[in-house]
């Protein structure tokens, strides 16, 4: 047991050394590479074979989920008729830590063919890849953790590193926010943090002037079921009365309007406001509902039960 944790530290420190080293030395065309790709017009067509290509995958998938098109490209694919969506108006970027993979042959004279720009990725510079390539990552030939020096880990780990440190230039570039990202990941609970109150709030706001008896005030916020009544005066959010309020104001109640009761600065949110942001608002609130306004004017219910129904949580 203990000689099996050992391992797995050992393991975890040569690939963390490793990275620092490359952070330490970064590929000298890195700043090129990140240049020509947010220039191009057309998709990222990131490929590799074994495990590079699995780490070619995770590559592609990162950056097109980060505002930048791409996709990966099977190079055994390739070769059987998949060649033809690599097009013109794209860029290759291809790993191979050997650079010598045959199957990336047929890919690599596709793109000298049609001039397409080709990134190689790998650590042996003198490489078939890296020759043939217009902008090199070169990343340093270290051991691999496995001890025997053959395992792919932590020339993985690097590749790995090395892409997504180009997807993170790359957003930062194209000033990629997190409501951005919610477009590409409208599923799950990922998706539900990343949608606007707008989509989740309940437009049918019950509303009453400063002036409405509280009798008709009760009235009107069981009739919307929220426990809460928007106090407007010409249009404008003037302020809300929630059970609190009701609580608060017990003493004469029924001989009050709705002005006397209303909280006058009540916290509101924007349809705009992420529902992550608004859940976090009502808890540190200690709040159930609110009002949500847009230029001053109530346009919907925000419940607590919402953000939770979608997944927020």
């Amino acid at each position: 047991m203990n000689d099996d944790l050992e391992t797995g530290r050992e393991v975890l420190r040569t690939e963390a050394a490793a990275l620092d080293a490359l952070a330490d030395d970064m590929p000298q065309g890195f700043a090129g590479v990140v240049d020509l790709i947010a220039a191009v017009p057309g998709r990222v067509i990131v490929t590799g074979i074994g495990k590079s290509g699995h780490i070619a995958r995770k590559v592609a998938a990162t950056m097109a989920s980060t505002g930048t098109p791409a996709l990966f490209v099977h190079p055994a694919e390739a070769s059987h008729g998949d060649m033809g969506m690599i097009g013109p108006d794209d860029v290759v970027l291809m790993l191979s830590n050997s650079g010598e993979a045959v199957e990336l042959r047929d890919i690599i004279a596709h793109t000298r063919r049609f001039g397409v720009p080709l990134i190689g990725l790998s650590s042996r510079p003198d490489s078939t890849l890296m020759r043939a390539a217009d902008h090199h990552l070169t990343i340093p030939a270290l051991p691999e953790a496995c001890g025997l020096g053959v395992v792919p880990t932590t020339s993985t780990t690097l590749t790995l590193g090395l892409g997504d440190a180009l997807a993170v230039a790359l957003l930062r570039r194209r000033n990629f926010r997190a409501e951005d990202f919610g477009v590409f990941h409208p599923g799950g609970k990922l998706g539900a943090q990343m949608a606007r109150v707008a989509s989740l709030m309940h437009t049918d706001v019950p509303t009453v002037r400063p002036d409405t008896p509280m009798s008709e005030v009760l009235l009107a916020m069981t009739s919307g079921g929220f426990g809460i009544a928007a106090v407007v005066e010409r249009g404008k959010l003037l302020g809300v009365i929630t059970d609190g309020d009701l609580r608060r104001n017990m003493a004469n109640l029924m001989s009050r309007c709705a002005g006397d009761v209303a909280t006058r600065t009540p916290l509101t949110l924007p349809p705009e406001e992420l529902a992550a942001r608004a859940l976090a608002v009502l808890n540190a609130r200690k709040l159930n509902v609110l009002i949500v306004v847009e230029d001053g004017a109530p346009v919907g219910v925000l419940h607590i039960h919402d953000l939770l129904r979608a997944g927020v949580a």
